[in-house]
């Protein structure tokens, strides 16, 4: 990390950086299950948690339904359920309002996701839209994460160059959005290779050089 490199954004991946949404996308991804006739997901299954936490929602659905009709039924089931009513599963990140109250002061706030329609509700449910300039998402894209198209977006809407922003993520999704787009990463809680890794969001203080 270059000394005295100013950044002007912050970007962040939403679950497992904002939130502990666990629980909330296993349950949501349990409900088509059931919709379906099929057994539920089994959370010891560390490749399943896997793609289920990290990949846009179409991708985490080709996966479990390989075959076309059973996929169109899980897609139209997933567009069914209230989001709504698996917030209460989610848990907002030790310190990142904290954080944000200091950082909207000081960088260009954004948000870089593959959830793709709750976002925004889940943004306002916890009173957070109002610190964020941009929320990307997979449905806001053509190509979502690892793609870099995402990040291209936030960077272009800021008029930024890359290294100008820091992309903090959990996942090696994010961990390659950020490589092909030429964002310094920050791995949240996460043994990943980045510029730098923290384990508190208000650690990401110390990596801004002062305005």
């Amino acid at each position: 990390m270059g000394t005295g490199t100013v950044y002007k954004a912050v970007i962040y991946d939403c679950d497992g950086v904002m939130f502990d949404s666990f629980e909330a996308n296993l349950a949501f991804y349990d409900r088509i299950m059931a919709a379906l006739g099929k057994p539920s997901l089994d959370r010891r299954n560390a490749e399943h948690m896997q793609v289920l936490h990290t990949y846009a929602n179409r991708e985490v659905l080709r996966y479990f339904f390989s075959d076309e009709s059973t996929y169109s039924a899980a897609v139209y089931t997933a567009g069914a359920i209230d989001y709504r009513e698996l917030v209460p599963f989610m848990r907002l990140e030790e310190g990142f309002r904290e954080t944000l109250e200091v950082l909207s002061s000081r960088v260009e706030l954004a948000v870089c996701t593959n959830r793709s329609t709750s976002m925004d509700m889940v943004l306002e449910t916890f009173d957070l839209a109002r610190y964020f300039g941009l929320v990307m998402t997979a449905s806001r894209v053509i190509n979502p994460k690892p793609h870099p198209e995402p990040l291209l977006k936030v960077l272009n809407h800021y008029r930024l160059e890359p290294e100008q922003a820091l992309f903090v993520g959990d996942s090696d999704v994010d961990r390659q959005a950020a490589l092909a787009a030429g964002v310094p990463f920050v791995a949240y809680k996460a043994d990943l290779p980045a510029v730098a890794r923290i384990d508190r969001h208000e650690a990401i203080l110390a990596l801004l050089s002062p305005r």
